[in-house]
């Protein structure tokens, strides 16, 4: 049995009088608007318990502007299950659905995927801050302000393709059935993309989507996620993509150790030290990205060879490369020497700012901590950490609730337990770069920020360097930077433009009518 009903949305002056209770819309729409709401009996989500209803489904209908278009879409929340090697449901995936309503043609309309990363990580962050309809209710720069909530998101890509936020097990709503399912059925490198992988089969075959354009995005770890279910999707799944889009990814197996990993971090630590202000006048009176490839250019041709010499380097070349360090990253000479030219990260975020009294952060240095001391090696806590849970944490939980009409008493996990998870086997980037010799189809866009200190921009050059040695794919392949962190979408600027970068990437990877898939 089928229940409608319908609600209708208070006009502006009325949700500004309740902005406690219900998030604020964009105020520049007066007209009241409407949203049907339609729920099967038999899958409602589970009110008033805290289990997981492995199938549910809610949908409602809405309406974005984007690009100064009116742009309807329909929403459609809930789960579906995960199946074990003998078709039973083993968990129920979160997602979060929604499809341009006004599009006669879905076999030509393009359909991303889109996931974050932790491990254990909802998918709240790029659904509600960056490509999905609706963003935060955050200052331009994407610090928090009260009173919590979104508004809509006049950049958002669904004017151009379809969008499915999914969670994997712990994190949002999603769960396994019962506490005697294997958590090596989910947690861990291989075991999270072939759990993954038969799921998206479900969901593509259930919403009739193979015929579509499909794209896979990633942030964080959701980088390596992607990355490896390229490959996995092809040769399990039979499901051939159009492009994967890496947001802040991670190392991506591919190695880096020794020298090499020690020296990378260099133009993170002067984009930083740009970005606070502690760079010598020469330095600071360029801008960012005219000062940063003398930076890379340094990093590669004399600071890894000097690390690699260990102690063998010559003690005046020690020197030497330790004062051009101390020049580029803020810190002093004796510092670098101290650590013989390899400085930690986790230091580098503590000592920064040490003497006026801060840390900066770890996932974009733009942002500031206090310390209980000043002395110590690394920060007592992640000062844009704290800060991003601050503003998304309510509104996730206001919108899935009051906008989409998503009720349950299970507990949104931001963040879930995923532990212990099993590294072994990460070889996604080589995965990535053999989907991409398969498929001629495959198409590939990195985007990071240049404040991101735990997958910072230089390592994702490094990355893609390695992923295309013999330089065979550049043509389908693009690096995009941004003035912010790891979550560069905070950013006003950087919400429009990223955007933008990834509309233009989806439709430069549609292939013209007619064009085979053959080099």
């Amino acid at each position: 049995m089928k229940l409608k009903l319908i609600l209708t949305t208070l006009c502006c002056a009325s949700l500004l009088a309740n902005a406690q209770q219900r998030p604020a819309r964009n105020p520049a729409k007066e007209t009241v608007t409407k949203t049907e709401v339609t729920v099967k009996e038999e899958s409602k989500p589970a009110v008033n318990e805290r289990t997981i209803k492995v199938e549910s489904t809610v949908i409602t209908n809405h309406t974005v502007t984007v690009n100064g278009k009116s742009i309807p879409y329909k929403a459609t929340t809930g789960t579906l299950p995960v199946w074990d090697e003998d078709g039973k449901a083993i968990a129920g995936l979160f997602y979060t659905y929604y499809e341009r309503s006004d599009v006669q043609n879905r076999a030509k309309r393009p359909l991303v995927i889109s996931f974050n990363g932790g491990p254990g990580s909802a998918s709240v962050w790029m659904h509600i801050a960056y490509t999905g309809p609706v963003v935060l209710n955050i200052d331009d720069e994407g610090y928090p302000v009260q009173p919590y909530g979104y508004k809509e998101n006049p950049y958002s890509i669904l004017d151009v393709a379809d969008i499915v936020y999914v969670d994997p097990v712990n994190t949002g709503y999603s769960r396994a059935v019962n506490k005697d399912i294997p958590t090596n059925k989910f947690f861990g490198v291989r075991a999270d993309i072939k759990y993954l992988a038969e799921w998206i089969n479900t969901f593509v075959t259930r919403n009739n989507r193979w015929a579509s354009p499909k794209f896979l995005i990633g942030e964080s770890y959701g980088t390596t996620r992607v990355s490896g279910l390229a490959l996995e999707l092809q040769n399990n799944q039979w499901m051939y993509l159009n492009g994967v889009v890496l947001v802040s990814p991670t190392e991506l197996g591919i190695e880096r150790g020794g020298p090499v990993d020690a020296a990378l971090r260099l133009p993170y630590f002067a984009a930083t030290a740009w970005y606070q202000k502690v760079l010598p006048a020469d330095l600071q009176n360029k801008d960012l990205t005219a000062m940063l490839p003398e930076v890379e250019n340094f990093t590669i041709n004399e600071v890894i060879p000097a690390i690699a010499q260990g102690g063998m380097l010559n003690p005046d070349k020690k020197k030497a490369i330790a004062a051009k360090m101390a020049h580029y990253s803020g810190l002093s000479e004796k510092v670098i020497l101290d650590y013989n030219l390899n400085v930690p990260t986790d230091f580098f975020w503590k000592e920064l700012l040490r003497d006026k009294g801060f840390t900066v952060g770890r996932l974009d240095s733009r942002y500031r901590g206090i310390d209980k001391m000043s002395a110590g090696e690394g920060p007592d806590y992640n000062a844009e950490l704290t800060s991003w849970l601050h503003s998304f944490t309510p509104a996730i939980n206001m919108y899935i609730r009051n906008e989409l009409n998503y009720k349950t008493d299970l507990k949104y996990n931001m963040f879930g337990s995923v532990y212990p998870w099993d590294n072994t086997g990460d070889k996604t980037g080589d995965n990535l770069r053999q989907a991409m010799a398969q498929n001629p189809y495959l198409h590939l866009l990195v985007q990071s920020g240049y404040y991101d200190g735990a997958c910072d921009y230089f390592n994702a050059k490094y990355s893609m360097w390695q992923l295309d040695a013999a330089g065979k794919l550049s043509d389908r392949m693009t690096w995009e930077g941004y003035r912010s962190g790891h979550m560069m979408y905070l950013r006003k600027d950087d919400l429009k433009t990223a955007n933008n970068h990834i509309r233009e990437f989806i439709m430069k990877a549609l292939p013209k009518e007619g064009q085979a898939a053959k080099f």
